[in-house]
């Protein structure tokens, strides 16, 4: 990782560790009061336990004019985004797509679109549904490694990224805990509970939070739905197409709805939220991965009511140009930052572990003292 983020990020945690002003905002902040020196593990830790909220840039007495110039939010945001890159593998694709992350996505977008179009002249003799303008085994054939080589790339990511930040052998309730806190979107609370001023300063609000949980929640929703799809085609001979009160369509209808809502709504927010803030270069990507997202939903939305129609041919191919390219750039977009937030959560859960083991420990040690 570059050296000059992590030593600007350690020059602002050691000011926050002496103020202790936000100790109650987020993660961050007893997580960075916990320690007394700052190693890189734990700095990108603490980056990716960041939601950038914003909130303790707004509270901060130390931020410009004043000499010590913290932005807090923009440090760790900027050491976030590159500790993404720096354990993505293969090496250089996160790069590449932080660069160009627009017309990359949209590229693949057109590409994939337009050969799925073509494929439609091998249309088969007979199917119902999608399966009449597609075969499903050409479907399996395309997205099965689609989705389980990027799943091998981010594994291998979330390993580098688990020895960097020192993580150490995973117990069922700590994952537990991680997850209670990724599907409530705690974080985003803000410290009492108002929600964050990601907006605007004066501004508390839990759109941010509840736009985050519709998106979460959306594509949860979604991906359970192929799921659903997949086990009554292979377990008991049901395929598609579906009825709109079978499990795949009462799962993925209002999952879709949800995943536009959330999408569109982060949108929205980025484009009102101050850019130096967060990570400025990064900004271009995490709108492309954004948009790539409502795109998957809506087109899978529109695709479902021109069911029975000629638009069919047309939609189907944007449909899975979007997906495959959801997939396929899963590892290397922000996409990537719900698996590494998650896996800081776990790695905060260890930690507050140790520290009352310590804690109850000492108190012990003081008793039999006393006694």
């Amino acid at each position: 990782m570059q050296t000059d983020l992590l030593e600007e990020a350690r020059r602002q945690a050691q000011i926050c560790n002496a103020c202790r002003y936000c100790e109650g905002y987020c993660a961050v902040f007893p997580a960075m009061h916990a320690e007394r020196a700052f190693s890189d593990g734990d700095l990108t830790q603490l980056a990716n336990l960041c939601h950038n909220c914003r909130g303790c840039y707004y509270a901060c007495q130390y931020t410009a004019p004043h000499e010590f110039n913290l932005n807090l939010p923009k440090a760790l945001a900027e050491l976030r985004q590159d500790s993404w890159k720096a354990h993505s593998w293969p090496a250089g694709f996160a790069t590449l797509f932080d660069r160009a992350g627009l017309a990359i996505t949209a590229g693949l977008v057109v590409s994939f679109a337009i050969l799925f179009w073509l494929a439609q002249v091998l249309r088969p003799e007979a199917g119902a549904g999608f399966y009449a303008y597609m075969s499903h085994g050409l479907m399996v054939a395309i997205f099965a490694p689609a989705f389980l080589l990027p799943l091998a790339a981010l594994g291998m990511s979330l390993r580098s990224f688990w020895r960097t930040i020192g993580g150490e052998p995973v117990r069922l309730e700590q994952v537990w805990a991680a997850l209670r806190s990724a599907g409530r979107m705690k974080n985003l609370e803000g410290g009492h509970g108002d929600g964050c001023n990601f907006e605007d300063e004066d501004r508390f609000t839990q759109a941010r939070r509840h736009f985050h949980q519709a998106t979460l929640w959306g594509f949860l929703l979604c991906f359970a739905s192929t799921s659903s799809g997949t086990v009554l085609h292979y377990g008991f001979g049901q395929e598609a197409p579906y009825g709109f009160f079978s499990l795949p369509k009462l799962l993925g209808v209002p999952g879709g709805v949800l995943l536009c809502a959330g999408t569109l709504g982060l949108a929205w927010l980025k484009t009102k939220a101050d850019r130096e803030l967060g990570a400025p270069s990064a900004w271009g990507g995490e709108m492309a991965f954004v948009l790539l997202l409502f795109s998957v939903s809506a087109t899978g939305l529109f695709l479902y009511a021109a069911s029975g129609t000629s638009l069919v041919s047309v939609l189907l191919p944007i449909h899975l140009g979007t997906v495959l390219t959801f997939f396929l750039l899963t590892p290397y977009t922000k996409m990537a930052h719900g698996f590494f937030r998650l896996t800081s959560l776990v790695r905060d859960a260890q930690t507050r572990r140790m520290a009352l083991q310590t804690q109850v420990s000492t108190a012990t040690r003081a008793q039999t003292w006393r006694n």
